[in-house]
């Protein structure tokens, strides 16, 4: 899944959200309520349609004019972009759809046209994948910082499956990692060394690593709402401000809206993903049921010691 959204300075609180879901889900129960999130205009991005060109060019830009602002990444030299990236990988390669894989040098280079085309003010890097490290060591453009789950050489493991579907829904890094960031508050001044330290080796198994050498401030100074949210800021005047517009205009304007409104079904909140609940439910114990084995040689126990003490002369008496 590559997950990637920017914070506009003085713009905007959340400027733009991209969720591209490149990994098939475990189970149809899980597909059911993925489809209704997905539908309901939370994402934008059909898994069949993430591949490794399509990101690149979400990216860097180069997309045709016919594209959607939906479907864009409106950024510019004002933005702070976080890019959250999870899936199967190696040694410098991230997999798509099990059909393609993205590399760390072309993802080096992405990043590069980005900062070249001034689309990012700075940008945060996190993957979780095998040998997530890997990914971040090509990376030579400034202002970037890079989180990675597991070091070269070391697999990313998944945390605990769910009872339900009988297989595993969340990596440990990641389980963790949104442990943490659900503790943090628009006010929050909670820094960059404290996301560092979320998950030691003794929780994650892997040993996370992360790179700051491209960033230009000092991680302790950097906050995590400089890229998992943010404050907006509001300038205060004292001039003042004459707002008068075309009367015929917002009258005609009102018209259309209330035409449009009754043409519209009444709208309804989706149904949401139960993360939460995904994410902290514990397994269930399951019944004891003796097997049909245990049934069977009770029964035969029972014909030896009978037979041991009355003999086969009693037979009749049980039957």
């Amino acid at each position: 899944m590559v997950d990637t959204c920017f914070l506009s300075r003085g713009l905007t609180t959340l400027a733009g959200l991209l969720l591209l879901p490149f990994g098939s889900l475990a189970a149809s129960q899980i597909e059911d309520q993925a489809e209704q999130f997905f539908r309901s205009g939370h994402t934008n991005n059909w898994a069949v349609l993430v591949t490794v060109e399509n990101f690149l060019r979400v990216l860097t830009g180069r997309i045709p004019s016919s594209t959607p602002r939906s479907k864009r990444l409106l950024s510019d030299d004002r933005s702070n972009i976080l890019i959250y990236m999870t899936g199967h990988g190696g040694n410098g390669f991230l997999k798509f759809q099990d059909s393609e894989e993205i590399t760390n040098i072309e993802l080096a280079d992405a990043f590069e046209q980005m900062w070249q085309k001034r689309r990012y003010n700075e940008l945060l890097f996190i993957i979780d994948t095998c040998q997530g490290a890997s990914m971040y060591e090509r990376f030579y453009s400034p202002n970037i910082m890079a989180l990675a789950s597991s070091q070269v050489g070391e697999d990313s493991l998944s945390h605990q499956p769910d009872p339900a579907v009988g297989v595993h829904l969340m990596d440990r890094y990641t389980f963790y990692v949104l442990e943490f960031l659900e503790e943090i508050n628009p006010a929050s001044q909670t820094n960059m060394n404290d996301l560092f330290q979320v998950c030691p080796r003794s929780l994650c198994v892997s040993t996370p690593g992360h790179r700051t050498d491209l960033f230009q401030r000092d991680p302790k100074n950097v906050l995590i709402t400089d890229f998992f949210g943010s404050v907006r800021k509001v300038e205060i005047t004292t001039e003042t401000i004459s707002l008068q517009p075309d009367s015929g205009v917002v009258e005609s304007s009102y018209k259309k809206d209330q035409m449009v409104e009754e043409l519209m079904e009444p709208l309804k909140y989706a149904e949401q993903l139960p993360v939460a609940q995904i994410i902290h439910q514990k397994p269930k114990l399951k019944d004891w049921h003796p097997p049909g084995g245990f049934i069977l040689g009770l029964w035969a126990l029972i014909i030896m010691v009978f037979f041991k003490t009355y003999g086969i002369k009693h037979m009749k008496f049980i039957f």
